[in-house]
């Protein structure tokens, strides 16, 4: 449900499940929208596969361990392709998988809203 047609109740889509420690769905919105991969996922956007170095460069700040984290947990959870090549130096690229492409466009939108409300001061909101 979109937000314009009104309020959800989170358990009226998932049950009341939803809001209990173990609950997987609790789980994996906890990952994807960990301090690093949405802007990881929306890095790959642009539809055009990226190497390690090009996310690292991307996403100032990350370490090198946050970004083999966060790479192979988006890879786990079906979002980030990842394709290695076989020569010498390594190549490795990663690109977006339709369902990482379909919950990119949904953080790229919460993104947006978050950057634009930021913009504007206390007293605006």
């Amino acid at each position: 449900m979109r937000v314009s047609e009104g309020p959800v109740r989170l358990a009226s889509v998932f049950g009341e499940g939803v809001y209990t420690e173990n609950c997987p769905t609790r789980a994996a919105l906890s990952r994807v929208t960990s301090r690093w991969a949405p802007l990881l996922l929306a890095a790959l956007s642009d539809g055009e596969p990226l190497r390690w170095n090009e996310l690292r460069h991307r996403a100032s700040g990350i370490t090198d361990k946050m970004l083999s984290q966060t790479l192979r947990a988006l890879e786990a959870d079906g979002y980030v392709h990842r394709e290695a090549r076989p020569v010498v130096p390594p190549h490795v690229e990663y690109s977006l998988t339709p369902d990482g492409v379909a919950l990119t466009a949904r953080l790229l939108d919460l993104m947006t809203f978050v950057s634009t409300r930021e913009l504007g001061t206390a007293d605006e909101r």
